[in-house]
This record gives structure tokens, sequence and C-alpha cells, in this order.
């Protein structure tokens, strides 16, 4: 593919390791970890299939203010239609500054923050995080009908399931 080059890799046998491989990025060569037994062929093999995991968690980790913005759309005229002007906000982006909340909302000058944490979740659990924030443009606090907006999105419940084992994971405080 033009444009697309194959990074270096560096391919580490363990004889401690008897299925697991793994790989992470360390600068601009990427280290591949399998068990010893492994052959040429299998090598190979994962080799590819670690390269394109990575790649696609990167790809992953690259979603912009500009594709969250279209997501929020996306998410008003699915699961908001009848509060089109009123839950549209004036900006959304991703933000590193919030470590214990996943995403905040300012009705007064209708600004959306999502946690640059939140980044490497499954996109239900993201659209979860971004539905939650819109409401709030609808209805500042967390009263029932909040809730109610909230629970139009079918994956809510598992969302915050998804999210509240994060948090205790993490020790990070649960999602309100």
């Amino acid at each position: 593919m033009a444009g697309t080059r194959k990074p270096v890799v560096e391919v580490r046998r363990s004889q401690r390791r008897r299925r697991t491989v793994s790989a992470y990025r360390d600068g601009e060569r990427v280290v591949v970890l399998i068990p010893d037994q492994f052959s040429r062929a299998e090598e190979s093999e994962w080799v590819d299939r670690m390269l394109a995991r990575l790649a696609a968690r990167e790809g992953r980790l690259a979603r912009s203010d500009a594709e969250l913005l279209a997501r929020a759309n996306r998410l008003i005229d699915l699961y908001l239609p009848g509060y089109a002007t009123k839950a549209v906000p004036a900006s959304v982006r991703w933000v590193t500054n919030q470590n214990g909340r996943w995403g905040s909302c300012t009705p007064a000058d209708r600004s959306i923050r999502i946690s640059h944490r939140v980044q490497e979740m499954p996109e239900w659990v993201i659209d979860y995080v971004l539905l939650h924030e819109l409401a709030h443009l609808i209805v500042p606090s967390h009263n029932a009908r909040f809730w109610a907006l909230v629970g139009r999105y079918p994956k809510a419940e598992r969302a915050r399931g998804y999210l509240e084992g994060v948090a205790a994971a993490s020790c990070a405080p649960l999602p309100t």
C-alpha cells in the first residue's frame, strides 16, 4: 500500500511463554513477544497479526475533535431527535485534564469535554459517555428526566457497568 511503511520489528522469544503473544511500540520499532517454541511460520503469522492490532489500536487513539462532533450529531439524530436544537453543543473536544471523570458539560456555554481515558474504550462506551453529556444540555441535573433521556441509548446499562468496572480496577470515581 502506498504511503504505508512497515515498522522495524524485533521478535523476542521467551521460554517462559507458552501461548501468549504481545507487542508494543518502542520508539520507531515494534517489539513482539512470542513463545520460544513457535515455528518461523507461526512467528511470521503472529508478527503480521500483532502489527495489525497495534495499527488498529493507534487508529482508535487518533480520534479527533471533529470526529467527536460528528459522533455527537449522529447521537442527537438517533436518540434525542425531539431536542435537535437544544442538544447541539457549541464545542465537543477530547481533553487530558479529566482524570476523575469521564466527561463534563457546561450548559451555559454548551461545551462538552470528554476525557482522553475514554478514547481507547469500545465505541458503544464512547457513545454512552457522549450521550450522557449531550443530555446535560437538555437537563443539567441528574434527575429522572435526565436518566430517561440517557436511557434511550440501548447499551446505557452495559456501558455504565463497563465504566464502573474500569473505575473499580483503577480506583477512579464511579460515573454519575
